[in-house]
């Protein structure tokens, strides 16, 4: 039986990039002591008090249809975290909640962009990017960036990328997977180039509370582009709510009522109880989340300081999110074959570099995603793969 032209423009590179993780369950369903650091799901658990305010709900009975928009509580209070946060000025009408920030992205191309429409993405991009934005048709124009720069996005390169079909810009800062972060210099460059040219920007900053060095820019505030950005965020990180699916977009009120007939004919939206649990994570001061963050930025700063100066590695060291790429160039082989052979010799399961796109080509992904104690010996295990390739006696 014949399928659409859709099922080849949702596969590719991105989606085999995570073979390896698949593998690696694998083998560790084989009895093998496997350290998964190839995928960033957090090894927390969500705090309590939010799975409380879910499990409350769900006895009151909220467990019917909701506002495809999102409840407006919880919009409400989206909007007013997220402008005492930037300085934006938003209110639940300019919000729209869906499941995942992964969701919020396909739905805002939806809705932003035609086929043969350009849309310009700063490599190394998140491994789902490209085939989110082939389902709409459009182009991704990658944005080469260079490991010496510590991935950082330089705007004179995205301006020679700019063409008449260029449609949007999408930026995420901090970066999955390099951690890169974008300081307000770069922002109002990128902004003016928005302006003048016309363009929307998606700006991606589900890692924003996970930034260690630097301060947070959430573009939308800047002058000229609360009309023109969709700002994209979820808790799936910062509070350990992967499983819960819940995200939002915000943006002018104009694309959130296209978001809201898109959720309609799509999702008809979220459940009460996961969004009531939502409102709590986002109203409350919560312990858990401040050291969760503390330990992120602790387990960093371990692997960094364990791959440093090692033969063969050269760690990338990020300003933010729960991943660190590390340059295995000089090791001789290939991200994937060290990758591989990392996983088989090792049994240290990270993904390699160019399933994010060249610009990433020669380093691998370390997912800070297990404890400090597990952490030091995946990274002893790295040093002793990197060293074996070198005949180097450590």
């Amino acid at each position: 039986m014949r399928f659409s032209a859709l099922t080849q423009r949702i596969t590719g590179d991105g989606a085999a990039a995570w073979q390896i993780h698949d593998r690696a369950l694998a083998m560790r369903e084989q009895g093998r002591g496997v350290l998964l650091l190839s995928v960033g799901d957090p090894d927390f658990d969500t705090p309590p008090a939010i799975v409380e305010a879910a499990v409350a709900s769900l006895r009151a009975g909220d467990t019917h249809y909701s506002d495809t928009r999102g409840l407006h509580a919880l919009r409400a209070s989206i909007a007013r975290r997220h402008q005492q946060r930037c300085g934006q000025p938003v209110g639940a009408g300019h919000v729209t909640v869906l499941p995942g920030a992964q969701c919020a992205v396909f739905a805002v191309a939806q809705c932003l962009l035609d086929p043969g429409d350009e849309v310009i993405v700063a490599e190394p991009m998140y491994v789902t990017y490209e085939a989110v934005f082939g389902v709409c048709g459009a182009k991704v124009v990658p944005v080469a960036v260079r490991p010496e720069n510590a991935f950082r996005v330089e705007p004179a390169d995205v301006a020679r990328l700019i063409t008449p079909r260029t449609r949007a810009m999408l930026l995420n800062s901090p970066n999955n997977p390099s951690g890169a972060s974008l300081p307000l210099a770069t922002w109002q460059a990128l902004a003016q180039l928005c302006i003048e040219h016309d363009l929307w920007l998606i700006s991606d900053e589900v890692y924003s509370d996970l930034l260690y060095d630097g301060e947070h820019i959430s573009p939308a505030s800047l002058p000229g582009m609360a009309e023109r950005t969709a700002t994209l965020n979820s808790l799936s990180k910062s509070h350990a709510m992967t499983g819960w699916r819940i995200g939002w977009a915000i943006g002018p009120e104009s694309l959130a009522g296209h978001l809201a007939n898109l959720s309609l004919c799509m999702l008809f939206g979220l459940p009460d109880f996961v969004q009531r649990a939502a409102q709590v994570a986002l109203e409350r001061d919560l312990p858990e989340v401040a050291r969760m963050r503390e330990e992120y930025r602790q387990r960093r700063d371990l692997v960094c300081a364990a791959l440093e100066g090692r033969a063969g590695l050269r760690p990338v060291r990020p300003d933010g999110g729960m991943f660190v790429m590390v340059d295995v160039r000089q090791t001789g082989l290939a991200a994937q074959a060290f990758a591989e052979r990392l996983l088989d010799g090792h049994g240290v399961s990270v993904l390699a570099g160019e399933a994010f796109g060249p610009s990433a080509a020669g380093h691998i992904r370390i997912g800070l995603v297990v404890d400090q104690m597990q952490l030091a010996d995946a990274c002893r295990r790295i040093v002793e793969c990197a060293a074996a390739l070198q005949q180097v006696d450590w």
